[in-house]
């Protein structure tokens, strides 16, 4: 798979990426910091709250480390609705399919079922077309082929799965970049003799941000890593089944010997009267 290189099927996932992208950018813009009401303190909405704390969450990520986990998350969530959309059993099987094949082989139309397999780009089918390829040299050579096929596509698919693992390590190793830079900063006003207490907090409040979101970045790749690559090992062992059980159905349908030409009727009584007046 190119990354350079944007196929078809992976288009919507490229503009779902974009939409967020311009939500976020948008969220920012129009945000404000929630300003301090004298003695309002107690009257303040949960709204105000909120804008408060995200505009003060933002802040404290900093031109730095913001724009590299607002990338990574973009990254992240593109990434998991690819998987998503590509990981789905009525994606890599599709039952409509597998009747059509399943009654073209019995009619033992197997030029028609190989074309079926061949313009269908699913993963059962990129397996049958290359196992049908093979199966004039036998079944046993059918299977291996199909079965390399099979390895080739989910080790495709495990490099993708495998960017989530990647994400999910490097979202701690962020945040302690995060932690360390934010606590350099409040060690070195610390180490003035008259520290600035805003500045101080300023520097912890950047360490615990950070390392916030590189945790909150983590969990969800840590889970969909071990999700996808569950519901990818489900898809192989199925579409392996499903292909060795349709591959041999054809090799032995083509085996059989071709149904007989029907026999002629028997001559009726009039025309066996008819033969007879001619020998006659």
């Amino acid at each position: 798979m190119s990354f350079f290189a944007v196929p078809a099927r992976s288009r919507p996932v490229v503009r779902i990426a974009a939409l967020l992208l311009f939500v976020v950018v948008v969220s920012l813009l129009s945000a404000t910091p929630a300003r301090a009401q004298d003695g309002g303190g107690d009257t303040a909405s949960a709204e105000t709250k909120y804008e408060g704390l995200f505009m003060h969450i933002v802040h404290s990520a900093g031109p730095v480390f913001g724009p590299i986990i607002l990338f990574v998350s973009i990254g992240l969530v593109a990434l998991i609705v690819l998987l998503a959309m590509d990981l789905r059993m009525s994606t890599a099987i599709p039952p409509g399919f597998v009747e059509e094949f399943t009654d073209t082989v019995n009619r033992r139309k197997f030029k028609e079922a190989y074309e079926l397999a061949k313009e269908d780009g699913s993963f059962l089918g990129r397996v049958l077309t290359t196992g049908m390829g093979r199966l004039q040299y036998g079944i046993e050579d059918a299977r291996e082929a199909s079965l390399n096929m099979v390895e080739s596509i989910r080790a495709g698919k495990e490099q993708l799965i495998t960017y989530l693992a990647t994400i999910g390590t490097l979202g701690p190793m962020l945040g302690l970049v995060g932690t360390v830079y934010g606590m350099i900063v409040s060690f070195m006003e610390l180490a003035h003799s008259t520290p600035n207490a805003t500045k101080l907090a300023a520097g912890i409040s950047q360490a615990l941000v950070v390392t916030l979101l590189g945790v909150a970045l983590s969990v969800p790749a840590i889970f969909c890593h071990a999700f996808f690559r569950n519901r990818l090992i489900r898809i192989t062992m199925d579409t392996s089944n499903i292909a060795d059980d349709l591959l041999t159905q054809m090799y032995h349908n083509s085996k059989k010997p071709a149904p007989a030409a029907s026999a002629a009727p028997p001559p009726s009584a009039d025309s066996r009267a008819g033969v007879e007046t001619i020998k006659k």
